[in-house]
């Protein structure tokens, strides 16, 4: 299928609760992309469990449509929020159920919900309007006999999933595991099936995207638990059935029907019955990532029919694209790097995303786990200074994991840091706590040419996308029966549940893990002592950074990771083998040549290469990759990638040009927080002044770019000191879309302080009113030589403006201005912005009045320097432009190019323009592009061309499309031009502005 992972989720790879530690909260309570997030109501969540039952009560004495069947006691008693709002938004539709809601919470006195819910009355649904509903529904009967075999798949179903974790599948000693049931999860069940839009049903297809144990499998079996327990949609939901895709796997023809039966005590005509009733029918398909079968692209080849034997392909395939049993809700769990097969087989999908534990949850999961508080402190700020390990522990058995290995380092009285120098080494000391002793310190060569065999098997796996292995697949990879039950013994492997003669890694970053591993390992029987990489597979490993997700992306940070000196002899005394570093050259090779032009925006963030690098965390290696990197563009929206960009970007000594994102949601300084601030905020805060420290270290950096950011005023102010270091040499500034905060006085003060500094932009960005008065202030600075200002899309009052201007007037260094959009207001004459000094004007889309044209007009007279001016796309008009035209005409300028743009002129004007061609022989450059000169001006304008001495060389016009006697009569002219001459003049059809 390709991209496909081996997923044991939380639920399936972990221990019993331990009752002697109190559990923190799941990734589930802050992390999940919940439905009811897009308008569905969020405000009946906040109802308290006394009020609920109220709003119950007096829901049932509200009426719903005529032809739908009344609400009843028992669908609604024991029904949580959630589902009170399914029963809402199914029997009162359309906007019918937010005015229900509403009365309902005026007659219990809640006068704020009562507001909230009359905001989106007007704001959201001012659209919506009752629909019909038909409630009426098959009813499905069952025999006494059929009612018994539910009770017992009931009773199996809680038997299978009441004891969420399964100890067989995780490898190693893990009595100590702990992981509670979160409160949010309870949420997230809730709100499974709600509509996601106002007037929207409920979703028949729901996808739970999220990585490998994030907890997708702990949802698949806390929804089963609920519904045998009659907890889960019970008024909706009567059937709910498990399958892994597995089972639909292998080369066996079955039906749907006999699946069903099954698990139904093999009653196959019960399966019938009830698949015969597919509205009460719920179906979780999980396990996609152990498929090695391919889903049916061809339509025709799908069946309808659940009684129909066909392979597994088409099985799957039907279910998934609602081609079988369309009325059944389905819900699918997948990991992200599946969406792309998976999704075109999908009929209207609602997502919901998993992420895992949050950085607080991860935080909570290592004070609890660590009895002691001082303890808990120095596993949490080893584990926080380490970017890749403590994003690994997002997944609940990963973190513990992590915080198993720490707590056997800690208790031995050893350095964290030096025995754990990046993420790999913690794997290498928990997978040989795993292996068996005769594995560990091999004398044997059997036992190391086991070890290996196994990394060949994950190697060829990560290569192929492949985490599910048979028969062949081993005996390829050289591991027999008895290799592959000793793995199996010491739970590096696992049986595949659905499937006993298939095998997987007992997790993903085990297979990345050894599969890595035998890139290092040394094999001194053979000509070349090591497996080599080639080019095209580092460059796989490396990733361009263009990709959304490299699915290699463990398996080479674990690589990079083993090559560290400390992990590398890590490796030797705890797996017994030698390491060859014969791909460390190699990697190095591929990774420091320069990239071809420009790199794209990166969609992964950062580059990939940031990541493996700060797991080597070997200065010359690093220095050598990054040598010739020139321009990095970063977008910063973890502090995981904070700490990397740091630490890498010491090592561009080269880097010329920095362009950087800051997300919203990122904190990169303390602050003035509350006490106890958020863990590490002190350590963000050195990160970025590590991350800043490059503008005064590096001295070939001369462009910065912040875009689509947001920062506080202490980390503006932390940026802004780097900026106005003695040794910064930046020389361009440029803002893009930033907040209010970012451009601050603190920014503004470099421009005096930074003698270097010559260009400063600002772009879609409000400028506080105490900013501009900053600004204006610092273009009349002596020491401000700024060359280059440019303002687009940020508005200024009246008096800001005319300051502007005469800031401007005195600084003698500005030489190009350009200002676009809304910079000077409409309707309040503006003092003109022609200074004397300046070479380059540029006033675009400004709302400039009648006045302002004719003030910088005559401004001309006085400036002896301007050689571009644009004033494209303001409503100049033929009588706007006349004082242009007299001035330009009656005086000798050094003026090259002209733009008038979308300026309202007509093919009155082109006399005026040809004239001042005449005695104006400076200007080369001519843009009158989207304006509606007409074929017959644009004629005038080309006579003028075709004499001798016209200095005109580019024009820019637009033709109308006309009948071809015209066309014909302007060939010859097109035909006559020198060869030194540019014309522009694309043909439009009619338009009011061309």
């Amino acid at each position: 299928m390709g991209d496909v992972k081996l997923n044991p989720d939380p639920s399936c790879s972990s221990s019993p609760l331990s009752p002697s530690v109190v559990s923190p909260p799941s990734p589930l309570s802050s992390s999940s992309s919940l439905p009811y997030r897009n308008g569905v109501m969020p405000f009946l969540l906040s109802v308290g469990a006394e009020h609920l039952q109220r709003f119950k009560q007096l829901l049932l004495e509200e009426n719903p449509n005529p032809d739908c069947t009344p609400l009843t006691w028992d669908q609604l008693k024991s029904a949580r929020c959630g589902e009170v709002i399914h029963l809402l938004t199914e029997y009162f539709p359309g906007r019918r159920a937010w005015e229900v809601a509403r009365d309902i919470f005026a007659k219990m006195n809640q006068t704020e919900l009562c507001v909230q819910i009359q905001r989106e009355l007007n704001e959201i649904l001012p659209n919506l309007e009752p629909e019909a509903l038909n409630q009426r529904k098959r009813e499905l009967t069952l025999e006494e006999d059929e009612s018994d075999k539910i009770r017992e798949y009931k009773a199996r179903v809680m038997s299978e999933h009441s004891a969420l974790w399964d100890r067989t599948s995780w490898p190693g000693n893990n009595v100590d595991f702990f992981y509670q049931e979160p409160w949010g999860e309870d949420t997230l069940l809730q709100c499974l099936l709600l509509p996601r839009k106002p007037q929207g049903r409920q979703p028949k297809t729901v996808v739970l995207l999220g990585d490998a144990a994030v907890g997708k499998t702990t949802v698949a079996k806390k929804v089963m638990l609920e519904w045998a327990e009659d907890k889960f949609y019970a008024h909706k939901v009567r059937f709910a059935f498990y399958l892994r895709c597995q089972e639909m796997d292998g080369l066996e023809e079955r039906s749907f029907s006999e699946l069903i039966a099954c698990k139904l005590s093999g009653s196959l005509p019960l399966a019938s019955r009830i698949l015969s009733h597919p509205e009460h029918l719920i179906l979780l398909l999980d396990g996609f990532e152990e498929l090695t079968l391919t889903l049916i692209n061809r339509p025709e080849d799908l069946s309808q029919d659940w009684d129909q034997k066909m392979p597994g392909p088409v099985l799957l395939t039907s279910l998934l694209s609602k081609t079988m049993l369309p009325d059944a809700t389905i819900i699918v769990f997948l990991r992200f790097n599946l969406w792309k097969t998976v999704s075109p087989f999908l009929k209207g999908p609602s997502l919901i995303t998993l992420t895992g534990f949050s950085t607080p949850e991860r935080s909570r999961y290592f004070r609890s786990y660590f009895k002691h508080g001082r303890d808990a402190d120095a596993a949490l700020r080893f584990a926080t200074g380490n970017a890749a390990l403590f994003s690994m522990c997002r997944a609940p058995v990963t973190c513990w994991l992590v915080c198993s290995c720490l707590k056997q380092q800690m208790e031995r009285g050893s350095s964290l840091p030096q025995a754990f120098p990046n993420a790999a080494a913690v794997f290498v000391h928990y997978l040989s706590s795993l292996l068996p002793t005769q594995v560990r310190h091999a004398v044997s060569e059997t036992h190391q040419e086991q070890l290996k065999h196994l990394c060949s098997l994950a190697a060829e796996g990560m290569w192929k996308n492949q985490w599910v292995f048979g028969e062949t697949d081993c005996s390829l990879a050289r591991l027999d029966e008895r290799d592959v039950q000793l793995f199996l013994r010491v739970r590096v492997l696992r049986r595949v549940a659905a499937d006993r003669d298939l095998v997987a890694f007992t997790h993903p970053s085990f297979q990345e893990f050894f599969a890595a591993l035998l890139f290092v390992l040394c094999f001194p029987q053979r000509l070349r002592n090591f497996e080599a990489l080639d080019s095209f597979r580092v460059l796989q490993l490396l990733a361009h950074p263009g990709r959304r997700r490299n699915p290699l992306a463990g398996m080479a940070l674990f690589l990079f990771g083993l090559l560290n000196d400390t992990s590398t002899l890590s490796v030797e005394q705890l797996l017994g083998c030698k390491v060859s570093p014969g791909n460390k050259r190699k990697l190095l090779k591929i990774a420091a040549l320069p990239p071809d032009g420009d790199p794209p925006a990166p969609h992964h963030r950062l580059p990939q290469l940031f990541y493996y690098l700060h797991e080597i965390r070997e200065e010359v290696f690093v220095g050598q990759a990054l040598h010739e990197c020139r321009k990095a563009l970063l977008v910063i929206s973890k502090i995981r990638e904070l700490q990397v960009s740091a630490f890498c970007l010491k090592f561009c000594r080269r880097l010329q040009e920095l362009e950087l994102t800051v997300a919203k949601t990122t904190s990169l300084s303390p602050g003035p927080l509350p006490s106890p601030r958020p863990e590490g905020s002190d350590r963000n805060s050195l990160w970025w002044q590590e991350f800043c420290s490059v503008f005064r270290t590096h001295e070939s950096l001369e462009v910065l770019t912040v875009k689509d950011s947001a920062m506080d005023t202490e980390t503006v102010e932390i940026l802004a000191a780097a900026l106005r270091h003695p040794h910064c040499n930046l020389r361009k500034l440029i803002f893009r879309r930033v907040g209010s905060l970012v451009v601050s006085e603190g920014i503004l003060r470099v421009l005096v302080e930074n003698p270097h500094l010559r260009h400063l932009e600002i772009e879609d960005t409000k400028m506080r009113r105490q900013v501009t008065e900053a600004l204006c202030s610092t273009l009349r600075h002596p020491r401000c030589f700024l060359q280059t200002l440019r303002l687009d899309g940020c508005p200024f009052d009246p008096t800001s403006g005319a300051d502007l201007a005469r800031s401007l007037r005195k600084n003698i260094h500005l030489k190009t201005l350009m200002l676009r959009r809304g910079c000077l207001e409409r309707d309040e004459p503006c003092a003109p912005v022609l200074a004397p000094q300046l070479e380059k004007l540029s006033l675009e889309n400004c709302d400039l009045t009648s006045l302002s044209y004719r003030s910088l007009a005559f401004s001309l007279v006085s400036n002896r320097s301007l050689t571009h001016l644009s004033l494209a796309e303001n409503a100049l008009q033929d009588d706007g432009a006349k004082e242009l035209w007299n001035i330009l005409r009656n005086f000798q300028f050094p003026l090259q190019r002209l733009v008038l743009r979308s300026c309202a002129l007509t093919s009155e004007c082109c006399q005026d323009i040809v004239s001042v061609l005449d005695k104006n022989k400076n200007l080369t450059s001519l843009d009158l592009g989207c304006n509606s000169l007409r074929d017959a001006g644009v004629i005038v304008l080309c006579q003028h061309l075709l004499k001798p001495d016209s200095g005109l060389q580019v024009l820019d016009c637009c033709l109308t499309l006309q009948p071809p006697w015209l066309i014909a009569r302007q060939a010859p002219l097109c035909m006559e031009f020198s060869s030194s001459i540019s014309l522009i003049c694309p043909v439009f059809f009619p338009s009011p502005h061309c």
